[in-house]
């Protein structure tokens, strides 16, 4: 794990740098160079050598949230894609607190099992569009029915993607709550039930139906569960 947190205060010192190397402006000193140095400990490693692999997981501090200073740097065109991680997210208790709008995958849906591909859907642009949605409505005065409905099925989307530290989700889970969440079954629920629900569902499925889970798990799929 690499940690790229300094990268945007020192790169103006790196780019003044005496006496650069022809053929290159600042280089050795500027930030490229140092990308394909450290880039260079990912590798994927022969059967002679062992096999297995070596992930490069840069990590960026932003200075107050200014995504505009981490673009220059150039990260985004080396990696696969980028998690957004956002201090007010965290701290209005919504965690992991990703950025949903900010954050992006190079390889999409082609990561994601069938399973998920299918009740997942719109939930990133749904998100999205609840947080948008969210910061104009507290200056908006009345809401038509359809924006109160969006903002509705947001916080509830946003309720149960909230994760508890140190308890992961195990796949199976993830797309039973994700489908009840958007197919309405929350709908009916208050905002500060989600998480109860979500329990109880579990709870429900493990008692009454012990092979859903299994055969979503096993098939990575929904179509014959």
């Amino acid at each position: 794990m690499t940690t790229f947190q300094a990268t945007p205060r020192v790169l103006p010192r790196d780019l003044a740098a005496p006496a650069p190397a022809a053929g290159r402006e600042a280089y050795p000193g500027d930030v490229f160079y140092l990308h394909s140095r450290l880039l260079e400990r990912a590798a994927k490693l022969n059967d002679k050598k062992g096999g297995g692999s070596l992930t490069a997981l840069p990590i960026i501090e932003t200075q107050a949230g200014d995504i505009s200073a981490y673009i220059p740097t150039n990260v985004i065109s080396i990696t696969d894609g980028q998690i957004f991680l956002e201090s007010d997210l965290f701290n209005s208790g919504i965690r992991p607190a990703i950025n949903v709008g900010n954050s992006v995958s190079r390889v999409g849906g082609s990561a994601q099992v069938k399973a998920m591909k299918a009740v997942a859907g719109r939930l990133r642009i749904d998100l999205a569009q609840f947080r948008e949605m969210a910061a104009f409505a507290m200056f908006a005065g009345d809401l038509d029915r359809a924006t109160t409905a969006m903002l509705a099925k947001g916080e509830r989307l946003t309720e149960i993607l909230k994760q508890d530290q140190y308890q992961p989700l195990s796949m199976e889970k993830q797309v039973l709550i994700i489908f009840a969440a958007t197919h309405g079954y929350l709908d009916d629920y208050a905002v500060g039930e989600c998480r109860q629900y979500e329990q109880k569902l579990y709870e429900f499925v493990n008692n009454q139906h012990p092979s859903l889970l299994r055969e979503i798990a096993e098939k990575k799929d929904i179509k014959a569960s």
